[in-house]
């Protein structure tokens, strides 16, 4: 059985930072692609940064400079550090995996966890 278990979330005043964990289990974790995603109230869901197998990390221009997403292949454990956080960083925080399957791509998503910035 294939979870994502995000943790981490929570309550922040502005300009403070927090980190998300994303503990994943049933998967070829090192294999797999991971990012976190978020969706704010009102609006589509949005990648905020991925890490490929080989390490290769990406941001959106919102979080760039703020945010760092790292992986740790022996815990089978995805993070997102975030600093500077400003109340537009507001959702619910996503974990999600692709993971190879022979020639095939599975996508899964994690449940959620809410980081609320206050101002």
């Amino acid at each position: 059985q294939v979870q994502l278990v995000e943790s981490g979330g929570g309550l922040v005043q502005a300009g403070g930072s927090l980190r998300l964990s994303c503990a994943a289990s049933g998967i070829a974790f090192s294999a797999s692609a991971v990012a976190w995603y978020r969706q704010a109230p009102g609006k589509q869901r949005e990648l905020v940064a991925s890490i490929s197998p080989r390490g290769t990390t990406n941001y959106i221009n919102s979080v760039r400079g703020r945010c760092t997403i790292s992986r740790d292949n022996a815990k089978n454990t995805l993070y997102v550090e975030m600093k500077g956080l400003k109340s537009e960083d507001t959702a619910v925080y996503y974990c999600n995996a692709d993971v190879p399957v022979g020639t095939t791509w599975f996508r899964y998503w994690g449940q959620g966890t809410q980081v609320t910035v206050s101002s």
